[in-house]
C-alpha cells in the first residue's frame, strides 16, 4: 500500500499564520496526492475536532487531526513554520505541525502507526532532529523511522542495527521498567501485536522501527541500572517496592492525545521512580489491564476526554481524574497528587464530572462544573420525558382527554376495547413520568460524585416528588446529594473500611443527611417556590405570554441542543409532567417544540433553494435535516452552525423567537413533549401552529441566504472555495 507520508506531504517552509491556514495548506497537499476527496468537507471535520479541544502541545507542537469520510487512506502531512502558528498550547505557538487524517473506517494497523508517531512526539531528540532537517526527504525519512535518517540525527532515531535487533521484541514494548507486566503490552496500547498479520513487510518494518526508536530513547532515559531492578520488585515482597500507578488515557479521536498522554505519564513515572502502567483506549481498540495489576496498584490516574470504559475496575483506590491534556502537560503533578491521596487514605469513587459529560480538567471554574452537573441530570432525564410523554399523548389520541380518569388497567382491561388500550398507554406513560424528578436528582449527583452519588440523589429526588417540590426540589436534592458524597469521600478512612465505603457507608450516611435536609429543612420552602412558579405560568396571558414564547424560542435556537436549549426544554416539560397539565403549560410546550424545529428545517430549505451557497457536505446534511427538523431534533442544524456560527445561529434565533411568539399568540397547545410533526393530531389549533413554524423557517432561511450571499462577493471565488474560506475564519468561534 502507499506510504502514509511522502516528501510531497512535507512543507519545511510553511508560511501560514493561523491554524486554519496551516491546516488548509497541508490538506491541499493531501488532496493533490488523492488522499482527501473533499477539501472543505475534510477541513470542516478538522475544525469540529479542534472545537472539542485545542490540539497545541507544549514544546512547539501542533497536531490537528480527525477521522473523516473524505479521507481515502490514513495520511500524515508535516509542516515546519519559522514564525510559529498558535494551536492553543500554554507555552505559545507551534513550529512543528502534523496534520493527521484517518478514514472514518480506518483499519487498526494504520491507526497504530499514527499512534506510534504521537508517542514519538514526546521524545525531545525526535523533535530536535525534525527542526534541523534540511530537506523534505530527510524529514520524511525521519518521521517514518527509515535507517537513512541517521544523516539527520543519529541520536534521535537510534541505529538501524539496534532497530533490527529489537524487531522481535516489539510485543514487549511500552513499559520496560514495569515487568509487572503482562500489563506492559496493555500499557502502551500499542499495537505492535496486530500489525504483522495484517500489513505488508514494508509497513510492519515501519511500525517496528517507529516503536523501537521510542524504546531506545526510553532505555537511554531510564538508565541501565533500573532495568534489572524492575523485574525483581513484583516478585520480592520483602523488599521495598516502588509506588504503583495504573492509568487510562483517551481522547475523542483516539489517535494522538491518547498515546502522547500515555508516553508522558510513563516518562514522568520513570523520573519519579514510580511504576506506571497505562491502558490506552484509542481508535485501534484497547487491551484491558490485567486485573492482578490493577489490584496491586496504589493509585489510579484517568486522563481522558471521553468516557473511561469499564471504569468500575478501578473502584476503591485513590484516583485523580483529569482531561487528557493534563496527562500530557503535567504528568509529574498528577503522579504526586495520587501519592498524596494515597498517603491521606483517600479512596475516591470518582469526584470529577460525570463520564458522560467529561471534558476539561480540574482547573475548570465552578460555573462550568455546575453546568456539567446539571446537564448530566438532564441528559438522563430526557429519554424518560420522551417515552413517557409520547405514551401519554398516544393515550389521549386514542381514548380522548378523559382517559386520565380511567380506572387502573390492573382492575379493568378488556382486550377488545380501544379505551382499555388507551388507558394502558396513558398509565405506562404516567409511570415513566414518575421517574423524571428522581432521575434528574440522581444523575446530577452522579455527575458530581459518580456512582456513589446515585443512591442519595434518587432518594432526594423521590422525596422532592413526595413533598411536591417538583423540579426545583430535584435540582436542590441532586446538588446536595453530590456535595455530601464528595465531602464523605474526602474524609480519611481506615484501610479496613475502604472496601465497604461505596456499598454501605456512603449510601447510608449520605441518604440520611439528604433525607433530613429535604424533609425537615429546605423541602417546604422549595415546594412553595415551585407552586408560586406554577401559579405565575397559569396566569400568563396576552403580551406576557407572547414575550415568554419569544424568549423560549431564542433559548431553543441559541446553542441547538446545548445547555441553554435544554434549560428551555426542561422548563417546558416540567409543566406537562403531571396528570392534568394546565393550559398555560401546554402552550409553553407547544412553543418550545415549534421553535426547536425551526433551525434544521430552515437549513434544509436553504440548501434546497440556494444550494450554491453551501459545499457538498452541507448539501448532503441538508437532506437529513428535513427529517431531523420534522422530528423535533434541533441538533440537525449543528453541522451548519459549527461551519458558520456567525450567520447560522443569529438567523436561527430570530426565526425561533418569531415561531415561539406566534405559537403562544395563536394559543396552540401540546400534551406531548416530543414528536415534531408526527404529533400534530395532538396539538390544539394545529393549522395555526404549522403556520407559526413555517413563518420562523422562512425568516431563518431568508436571513441565512442573505448573509451567506454577502460573503460570496469576493471576485473569482467559487461557492465551495467561499465555504472553505469561511470555515477558516469561524473555527476559533466554534472552539
Amino acid at each position: 500500500m502507499s506510504e502514509m507520508i511522502t516528501a510531497d506531504l512535507v512543507d519545511l517552509d510553511l508560511s501560514a499564520d493561523t491554524k486554519e491556514a496551516a491546516a488548509r495548506a497541508l490538506a491541499e497537499r493531501m488532496v493533490a496526492k488523492g488522499r482527501v476527496t473533499d477539501l472543505d468537507g475534510f477541513l470542516a471535520d478538522v475544525a469540529a475536532r479542534e472545537a472539542q479541544m485545542p490540539t497545541g502541545l507544549d514544546g512547539g507542537i501542533g497536531i490537528p487531526h480527525c477521522r473523516s469520510a473524505h479521507v481515502t487512506e490514513p495520511t500524515l502531512a508535516f509542516g515546519r513554520s519559522a514564525d510559529g502558528v498558535d494551536f492553543g498550547a500554554p507555552d505559545g505557538p507551534a513550529d512543528l505541525i502534523f496534520l493527521i487524517a484517518a478514514p472514518a473506517g480506518a483499519d487498526d494497523a494504520h491507526l497504530t502507526i499514527l499512534s506510534s508517531l504521537a508517542r514519538q512526539l514526546m521524545n525531545a531528540e525526535f523533535t530536535t532532529a525534525l527542526r534541523s532537517a534540511q530537506d523534505a526527504e530527510t524529514a520524511t525519512a525521519l518521521i517514518r523511522g527509515d535507517a537513512r535518517t541517521g544523516t539527520a540525527s543519529s541520536a534521535d532515531t537510534g541505529s538501524s542495527a539496534a532497530d533490527v535487533g529489537t524487531q522481535g521484541d516489539a510485543g514487549a514494548e511500552g513499559t520496560p521498567e514495569n515487568t509487572a507486566a503482562s500489563p506492559g503490552a496493555a500499557s502502551a496500547g500499542a499495537a505492535a501485536g496486530s500489525t504483522p498479520e495484517t500489513e505488508t513487510a514494508e509497513t510492519a518494518t515501519t511500525e517496528t522501527v517507529t516503536s523501537t526508536a521510542e524504546e531506545t530513547a526510553t532505555a537511554a532515559t531510564s538508565g541501565e541500572s533500573e532495568a534489572p531492578a524492575s523485574p525483581a520488585s513484583p516478585t520480592s515482597p520483602s523488599a521495598a517496592r516502588p509506588f504503583r500507578i495504573v492509568a487510562v488515557t483517551s481522547c475523542p479521536t483516539g489517535i494522538a492525545h491518547t498515546y502522547m498522554a500515555a508516553e508522558s505519564l510513563e516518562n514522568a513515572g520513570r523520573d519519579a521512580g514510580v511504576e506506571v502502567v497505562v491502558e490506552t483506549q484509542g481508535s485501534a481498540g484497547f487491551t484491558r489491564l490485567d486485573p492482578a495489576v490493577i489490584a496491586a496498584a496504589d493509585g489510579v490516574i484517568f486522563a481522558h476526554d471521553v468516557p473511561v470504559r469499564d471504569k468500575d475496575r478501578f473502584a476503591g483506590k485513590p484516583t485523580v481524574d483529569v482531561g487528557v491534556k493534563a496527562g500530557i502537560n503535567r504528568p509529574g503533578a498528577l503522579i504526586s497528587e495520587v501519592q498524596e491521596k494515597a498517603e491521606r487514605g483517600e479512596a475516591t469513587g470518582g469526584t470529577a464530572p460525570t463520564p458522560v459529560e467529561r471534558s476539561g480538567d480540574t482547573a475548570e471554574g465552578y460555573g462550568t462544573k455546575l453546568r456539567k452537573w446539571l446537564m448530566s441530570g438532564v441528559s438522563y432525564m430526557v429519554p424518560f420525558v420522551a417515552a413517557g410523554g409520547l405514551l401519554i399523548a398516544l393515550g389521549f389520541a386514542i381514548g380522548g382527554y378523559q382517559i386520565n380518569k380511567a380506572p387502573s388497567v390492573m382492575d379493568h382491561f378488556v382486550w377488545t376495547q380501544t379505551d382499555s388500550w388507551a388507558a394502558l398507554l396513558f398509565q405506562i406513560g404516567g409511570v415513566a413520568f414518575g421517574f423524571l424528578i428522581p432521575v434528574l436528582a440522581g444523575y446530577i449527583a452522579y455527575g458530581m460524585a459518580d456512582r456513589p452519588g446515585l443512591v442519595p440523589g434518587f432518594v432526594g429526588g423521590a422525596i422532592a416528588l413526595t413533598i411536591n417540590a417538583g423540579f426545583l426540589g430535584a435540582l436542590a436534592a441532586g446538588l446536595i446529594a453530590g456535595g455530601v458524597v464528595m465531602a464523605i469521600q474526602r474524609a480519611r478512612i481506615p484501610a479496613a473500611l475502604r472496601g465497604i465505603m461505596p456499598v454501605v457507608v456512603i449510601p447510608l450516611i449520605s441518604s440520611a443527611i439528604v433525607g433530613f435536609l429535604m424533609f425537615v429543612v429546605i423541602g417546604k420552602p422549595i415546594a412553595s417556590a415551585q407552586k408560586a412558579m406554577t401559579d405565575w405560568l397559569n396566569g400568563l396571558t396576552g403580551s406576557n405570554a407572547i414575550l415568554l414564547g419569544a424568549l423560549l424560542g431564542l433559548m431553543m435556537c441559541f446553542d441547538l441542543g446545548g445547555p441553554v436549549n435544554k434549560v428551555a426544554y426542561t422548563f417546558a416539560t416540567a409543566g406537562i409532567a403531571v396528570a392534568s397539565p394546565s393550559d398555560s403549560a401546554m402552550k409553553i410546550m407547544a412553543a418550545v417544540m415549534a421553535a426547536g424545529m425551526v433551525p434544521p428545517l430552515a437549513m434544509a430549505l436553504a440548501t434546497t433553494v440556494r444550494g450554491k451557497l453551501f459545499n457538498r457536505t452541507e448539501r448532503e446534511n441538508g437532506k437529513a435535516a428535513w427529517v431531523l427538523g420534522a422530528s423535533f431534533i434541533t441538533e440537525g442544524a449543528i453541522p451548519f452552525a459549527a461551519a458558520d456560527p456567525l450567520r447560522v445561529i443569529p438567523s436561527s434565533m430570530v426565526g425561533g423567537a418569531i415561531t415561539g411568539g406566534l405559537s403562544m399568540a395563536f394559543g396552540a397547545t401540546l400534551r406531548a413533549p416530543h414528536g415534531g410533526i408526527f404529533v400534530v393530531p395532538l396539538i390544539g389549533n394545529p393549522f395555526l401552529y404549522l403556520i407559526a413554524i413555517a413563518a420562523g423557517v422562512c425568516v431563518t432561511t431568508a436571513l441565512v441566504v442573505v448573509l451567506k450571499s454577502t460573503r460570496r462577493q469576493a471576485p473569482g471565488g467559487s461557492a465551495d472555495d467561499a465555504g472553505g474560506a469561511t470555515a477558516e475564519k469561524r473555527q476559533p468561534i466554534a472552539a
